[in-house]
């Protein structure tokens, strides 16, 4: 796995090109974008304009299923990652 920072945030991926994962801290709240969210099981619960790409918020007063967490992201990082 490869970690690189873009537009101020750390993105995951397989190589320099593919992301499947990044994080950006907002005031509020941490987004987790997943690059081909729609191709998880079960789909994160925030859409974008995008189509593939889903996101998770947490909260700090959030309860963060850590199980589910983990399992979005080994399935993120098996499929193709978004370029950048």
């Amino acid at each position: 796995m490869r970690k690189s920072v873009k537009w101020n945030s750390p993105l995951y991926g397989a190589d320099e090109k593919t992301y499947f994962l990044s994080v950006h801290v907002f005031g509020r709240y941490i987004k987790i974008a997943f690059f081909m969210g729609a191709h998880l099981k079960p789909e994160p619960a925030i859409s974008s304009k995008q189509k593939n790409v889903r996101y998770l918020h947490v909260r700090e007063e959030d309860d963060l299923d850590e199980a589910q967490f983990t399992d979005w992201v080994k399935q993120a990082s098996k499929l193709p990652g978004g370029k950048m």
